[in-house]
């Protein structure tokens, strides 16, 4: 019986050794890991431990739990590297594309599922926007076209797509500040978010789409 040391978390200590052992080719691509109670019998360790390891190991896409039926191997390696991480290496044209991509399903999904204290806070933000646009206040427009943003993908009430916008928008909002010099180009596009709010606010998911599509377009 392998008896694992108990410095760290045994679920994490177990979830390295596996990890180990799949790189190691003692499980490959495609096959079924022993069973849980197995598992507890060859690692010397609690059902909960290896539970605990089996879901962070499925979390990042290395192994592929169908219930009823078992857990698989589903990739040899897979990288530690955070998507915070991807993004903050990535360029302004590929940061674009998929600030793009998201945009587009994001305004679309804002329509057909904001409530009426979503429009509230997009408003809000909106409001904001104009007044620091006006007053050449760059710093807090550009934080206000953010939360602008952000807050219709709240109003999407899509938990992943929010995450992830959340995430890009963070560097977006480094890129706007090292190349806006002043808040012209923000006070430009204002008549675009207005319209897209009305889509959101009318629920016209197609417009939404649309208006959404106008607004990248001056990125």
């Amino acid at each position: 019986m392998i008896k694992l040391i108990q410095k760290e978390s045994l679920a994490q200590r177990l979830a390295n050794l596996l990890r180990y052992e799949i790189a190691e080719g003692k499980y490959n691509v495609g096959q079924k890991l022993p069973t849980e109670s197995q598992m507890v019998n060859i690692y010397g360790i609690g059902r909960s431990s290896v539970r605990e390891a089996i879901k962070a190991l499925s979390n990042i896409g290395l192994l592929n739990v169908q219930q009823g039926s078992g857990t698989y191997v589903q990739k040899k390696y897979v990288s530690d590297e955070s998507m915070e991480h991807r993004i903050a290496r990535s360029n302004i044209k590929e940061l674009n594309e998929v600030r793009e991509m998201l945009e587009l399903k994001i305004a679309e999904k804002a329509a057909l599922n904001r409530t009426e204290a979503d429009l509230e806070n997009i408003k809000r933000y909106l409001e904001e926007r104009k007044s620091f646009a006006l007053t050449g206040d760059l710093e807090n427009c550009i934080d206000s076209d953010i939360s602008f943003h952000l807050a219709v993908a709240k109003a999407s009430h899509n938990e992943m797509l929010y995450d992830i916008y959340k995430a890009t928008s963070e560097h977006l909002k480094k890129w706007f500040q090292k190349n806006h010099r002043d808040t012209s180009p923000l006070a430009e596009s204002h008549d675009r978010h207005v319209a897209l709010y009305k889509c959101i606010e009318s629920q016209d998911a197609l417009k939404a789409w649309k208006a959404a599509e106008l607004i990248i377009k001056l990125v």
